[in-house]
């Protein structure tokens, strides 16, 4: 039976218990989904550690903005690594790009070695990159175990046509893992089209807040967000797109075995 894998990217404790309720096979941990993500505390991490019983690959991304990171950044993107390595993650999430939008091969190195025995994941640098085949081959080399990737475009249904060819070409050496507006319905027809076997998504739904007493005419934070929205993480959407991915497993087993008899 083929293995599909559910990753749930989670910004927050009680997200990361619906995700696992949901039936995520592990979790992406981050701070500050509404900007793509950024490193999370390590106060957040062991939280979750302590509450969620699965795996935890935690995103390397000192701020907001490109993959370009000055000496002082990477430093920081080298520490929080080795942190997170001490710490006991099961993986990190990372990427460096050069200007001229090639992968910084030179740091991902350095950074595959400070992760030692944690697993790799190349986050969506890998969608900014200038050659995306260059790079697959380039992480194949570098040993990194998965790419996350929307197929250089805003989603993965836009981009995977490249998604169904970087699959091909990775030959089981790197996983390619589709993100970018996943949800249940996506997976569907990524599965057929794609042939990727996994799936990156928020789950994200909008709640809101518990304040009684709210002063609108102050914003705390970015333009046009709302002070008072909170961003979690959906069980139901999790455990929809679980099912499908379950479904797929079962039908690609009847499609193998079938398969067999016919070598028979």
């Amino acid at each position: 039976m083929k293995q599909y894998i559910l990753e749930a990217c989670i910004d927050s404790a009680e997200s990361a218990v619906e995700a696992v309720k949901g039936g995520a096979d592990r979790l992406e941990l981050c701070a500050n989904l509404i900007i793509g993500g950024t490193t999370p505390e390590q106060a957040l991490y062991e939280k979750v550690r302590e509450l969620a019983d699965t795996r935890i690959h935690v995103l390397i991304r000192p701020r907001y903005g490109d993959f370009l990171y000055t000496e002082h950044e990477f430093a920081i993107v080298a520490r929080s690594v080795a942190l997170y390595r001490e710490l006991g993650a099961d993986g990190v999430v990372v990427g460096c790009l050069l200007p001229d939008g090639s992968l910084d091969t030179e740091r991902m190195k350095a950074l595959r070695e400070a992760a030692g025995p944690m697993s790799m994941t190349l986050h969506r640098a890998f969608d900014m990159c200038r050659d995306p085949y260059e790079a697959l081959e380039q992480a194949k080399d570098l040993g990194i175990g998965t790419i996350l990737t929307s197929g250089q475009k805003n989603g993965c249904m836009e981009g995977r046509e490249l998604i169904a060819g970087l699959v091909r070409e990775s030959g089981g050496k790197v996983d390619i893992m589709a993100g970018g507006g996943v949800d249940a319905s996506v997976i569907r027809q990524m599965i057929p089209a794609t042939r990727a076997s996994s799936y990156h998504m928020s789950g994200k739904t909008v709640l809101d807040s518990g304040m009684a007493c709210r002063r609108q005419e102050v914003s705390m934070g970015v333009p046009g967000l709302g002070e008072y929205e909170i961003f979690r993480t959906a069980r139901e959407k999790i455990q929809e797109a679980r099912r499908v991915l379950d479904e797929a497993a079962g039908l690609a087993g009847e499609w193998n075995r079938g398969k067999d008899r016919d070598e028979i």
